[in-house]
C-alpha cells in the first residue's frame, strides 16, 4: 500500500466535504475520484498533498515513496522555455551527464594511478547512468512533449507567455519525467485533444507507480482505471472495476438499498394498520396484541432512505418546427488566418436527424467552422446552404452569445419577453438558479454556470439544428449523463464538437475527422470511429495518391509501412499474449509448490517416510517444469 486516508473529516463552515472517509491505494494502482462538482474531489487531493488541513483523520504516505500533484491550474513564471521546463524534472540524470564528460575531459590529462582512480569513478558514475536510463532522457522528453501535443517548433517558447492550458501541459509533462511513486492528477486531460488523451491513457495504464486521479472524462477513466473511489453526501466508497463497471454496481446498489426501503416502509404500514384494527376491536386481548405488534415495531431498524441528488438539470430539448430533410450543404469551404491554412476545399451534407460530430487536433479549425456556420466570422471561400424551415441554435463554448453585463434572469427575459416571471424562475430554477441567483451578472458566473445559462436559453430557443461547440465543458458526469439523454431524445439535428469521447460515443451517429486540412467520413459513433480510423485513412490516402501522380510512390510508402506496423502489431500483441499465459502458469505452479511446502512441515507427516518422499517427488517435478516456464519467459521477455 503507497497511500492510506482513514477516517477523513473536512467540513467549510456548515458545508461537510467528507464526514468519515477511508480509501487507499495499492502499489502500481490506477485508481479514479469521482462525484458531483462541488463534492469536494479536489479538496481531497489537496489534503492529501497538506495544501489544507484535514480536521479529523490521518493521511499516510507509505515511508520512502515520493509523490507528485497536478493542479486544475498552474502559475508557471520561471522565464524557462517549454523544453527547458520538462527538462528540469531530469537535473540529476543532467548533472550526472556533466560529471561523466568533466571526467573524460581530465582522463585525457591523467595516467597512471590518477587515471586508473579516475577510471574507477567513472564506471561507477556510468553504471548509475546507465540504470537509471540516462542515455534516453532526452528522447524521452521530447517523447513526453509531442504527446502531450507540443509541436518541436514551439519547444523553444517561453513558458510565461503561455495561456493556462498550455502551462498545465508543460506542468502535467513535468511531473510525469519525475516520476513519483504516486501521481495525484486533478483533471488532467482538460486542455489536452484527442490524439494527446489517447497518448496520456496508454502512458499512464503502463506507469510504474501508482495513480489517482480526478476526471470527469468517463472514456479516459474506463481505459486506465481498475478502481473508483466515490464522495457522495460526504461519504467515501470505493469500487473495483473502471468507471462502466462502478455506475453498474452503483446502480445496482441503489436499486438495493430502494427496493429494502421500499419493503420495510410497506411492512411498517401494513403493521400500523393491524394495529389500529385490533385497537378499533376493543376488547382486551386484541389491545394486548395491538401493545405487542408495537413494541416489535419500536423495536425495528428503520432503514434511512437512500439519499438523492435534488439539485440536477432539468434539459427537455424539442423543435416546434420540422426542417426540411436536406439541414446543411458545405461546398468547398476553406478559412485561413494568415499564412496557417485551418481546412479548405470543404464538402459535407446534414440531413434532418443526424447527429454529427466534429473531431480533430487542437487548432485544425473546429470551432471556426462552427462560427463560420453561424455567420460569427466569414469563409475566406466557399458557401453553405441552410435547408428550408432551419432554425439554428447555438452553443458558444466561449459564452459570446452571452452579455456580460446583463443578470441572468435578463438574460432570459430580453431574450424571450413573452415569458413571465414565474415562467423564467421556474426554467432557471430547471438549470440549477433559484432565488437570488438569478440576478447575478453573466460576467460573475464561473464557467459551468455560464454554460448552464446557454443550455437554458438552448432550451427555451426550441430550434430544429443546433450547433454546439464543446458542449459538455464545466460538466459533472451526472449533468453530462442529462445532456446526452436530452440529445438522444431530441428529434433535431445536431452538429457539435466536443473532444468528450464517452459523451461522442453515446449521441453521434457520424463522425467527421477534420485531418490534413479536410474530412474523412465515419457513419457510426466513437467506437466505430477507432475501429475503421486505420482502415479508411490509408483508403483515403491511396486515393489522394492515384489522383495526384506526382504523390504515387510516397502513398506506396505510406501503404507499405502501414502494412509493416500493422504486422509488428500483431506480433507484439501476440508477443503479450504469450507472455501473460506464461506468467499464468507460472503463478498456479509457485502456488503449488507453496502448498507442497506447506506439507512437507506439517508435524504428522514427520515419520511417515513414504507420504514425504510423495510430496518431494510431486515439488521436484512441479519445480522442473517451473525452470523450464522461466527460460521461456525469459526469452519472450527479450
Amino acid at each position: 500500500m503507497v497511500l492510506a486516508c482513514h477516517n477523513l473529516k473536512k467540513a467549510f463552515l456548515e458545508q461537510v466535504i467528507v464526514k468519515n472517509g477511508s480509501f487507499h491505494i495499492e502499489e502500481h494502482e490506477k485508481a479514479a475520484l469521482v462525484g458531483l462538482n462541488g463534492a469536494g474531489k479536489s479538496t481531497i487531493l489537496k489534503m492529501i498533498m497538506r495544501e489544507i488541513p484535514a480536521d479529523d483523520g490521518e493521511i499516510i504516505l507509505a515511508k520512502g515513496k515520493t509523490i507528485g500533484y497536478l493542479a486544475q491550474h498552474q502559475a508557471l513564471l520561471s522565464g524557462n522555455t517549454i523544453y527547458q521546463e520538462v527538462e528540469s524534472a531530469k537535473a540529476d540524470l543532467i548533472q550526472m551527464e556533466t560529471q561523466l564528460r568533466r571526467l573524460e575531459e581530465e582522463m585525457q590529462k591523467k595516467s597512471g594511478e590518477e587515471l586508473e582512480q579516475l577510471l574507477h569513478t567513472y564506471h561507477k558514475l556510468s553504471a548509475a547512468f546507465e540504470r537509471a536510463d540516462g542515455y534516453a532522457y532526452k528522447s524521452e522528453i521530447v517523447g513526453v512533449l509531442k504527446g502531450l501535443g507540443f509541436a518541436e517548433t514551439e519547444f523553444d517558447k517561453c513558458v510565461d507567455n503561455l495561456s493556462g492550458g498550455q502551462k498545465t501541459r508543460v506542468a502535467l509533462g513535468k511531473l510525469l519525467l519525475t516520476k513519483p511513486d504516486i501521481l495525484l492528477l486533478d483533471e488532467p486531460t482538460n486542455h489536452l485533444d484527442l490524439n494527446s488523451i489517447a497518448w496520456l491513457e496508454t502512458y499512464l495504464s503502463n506507469y510504474p507507480g501508482a495513480v489517482l486521479l480526478v476526471s470527469h472524462d468517463r472514456y479516459f477513466i474506463n481505459r486506465v482505471v481498475t478502481k473508483v473511489i466515490e464522495i457522495e453526501f460526504g461519504e467515501i466508497m470505493m469500487f473495483n472495476g473502471n468507471y462502466s463497471e462502478f455506475a453498474e454496481k452503483k446502480k445496482l446498489i441503489r436499486e438495493a438499498k430502494l427496493k429494502e426501503y421500499l419493503n420495510q416502509q410497506q411492512e411498517i404500514r401494513h403493521q400500523e394498520e393491524v394495529i389500529r384494527k385490533l385497537r378499533s376491536f376493543n376488547r382486551e386481548k386484541s389491545i394486548r396484541r395491538a401493545e405487542s405488534r408495537e413494541k416489535m415495531l419500536d423495536k425495528m431498524d428503520r432503514i434511512e432512505k437512500p439519499l438523492e441528488h435534488h439539485a440536477e438539470l432539468k434539459l427537455h430539448l424539442e423543435p416546434t418546427v420540422i426542417s426540411g430533410n436536406d439541414v446543411l450543404r458545405v461546398e468547398g469551404l476553406g478559412k485561413s488566418f494568415g499564412t496557417h491554412t485551418l481546412f479548405q476545399n470543404i464538402n459535407f451534407e446534414i440531413k434532418r436527424g443526424e447527429h454529427v460530430a466534429v473531431i480533430g487536433d487542437n487548432g485544425t479549425g473546429k470551432t471556426t467552422l462552427l462560427k463560420i456556420l453561424n455567420e460569427v466570422i466569414p469563409a475566406d471561400h466557399g458557401t453553405f446552404t441552410l435547408g428550408s424551415n432551419v432554425h439554428i441554435g447555438y452553443y458558444d463554448q466561449e459564452h459570446h452569445v452571452l452579455h456580460m453585463e446583463k443578470t441572468i434572469f435578463e438574460e432570459i427575459s430580453d431574450d424571450y419577453p413573452s415569458l413571465t416571471n414565474t415562467e423564467i424562475r421556474n426554467t432557471l430554477a430547471a438549470f440549477l438558479f433559484t432565488g437570488e441567483d438569478v440576478f447575478k451578472r453573466i460576467g460573475d458566473l464561473s464557467g459551468g454556470e455560464r454554460g448552464r445559462v446557454s443550455l437554458a436559453k438552448l432550451m427555451l430557443s426550441e430550434a430544429n439544428f443546433l450547433i454546439l461547440d464543446e458542449p459538455t465543458n464545466h460538466l459533472d458526469i451526472a449533468s453530462k449523463e442529462i445532456l446526452e439523454q436530452a440529445l438522444n431524445n431530441y428529434t433535431g439535428t445536431v452538429l457539435y464538437v466536443s473532444h468528450d469521447r464517452y459523451f461522442i460515443n453515446q449521441t453521434a451517429t457520424r463522425i467527421l475527422d477534420l485531418v490534413n486540412q479536410s474530412f474523412v467520413n465515419y457513419i457510426g459513433n466513437y467506437d466505430y470511429y477507432l475501429e475503421k480510423k486505420e482502415e479508411l485513412t490509408a483508403a483515403y490516402t491511396e486515393s489522394a495518391a492515384q489522383t495526384d501522380a506526382s504523390s504515387e510512390e510516397t502513398a506506396s510508402e505510406s501503404k507499405l509501412d502501414w502494412q509493416a506496423q500493422k504486422e509488428l502489431q500483431a506480433k507484439e500483441r501476440k508477443r503479450q499474449n504469450d507472455l501473460k499465459k506464461l506468467e499464468e502458469k507460472i503463478q498456479k505452479l509457485e502456488e503449488a509448490s507453496a502448498k507442497l511446502d506447506e506439507e512437507l512441515a506439517k508435524p504428522e507427516y514427520a515419520m511417515n517416510s513414504k507420504k514425504l518422499m510423495d510430496i518431494t517427488n510431486e515439488k521436484a517435478e512441479i519445480d522442473t517444469k517451473l525452470w523450464d516456464l522461466y527460460e521461456q519467459w525469459e526469452s519472450l521477455a527479450e
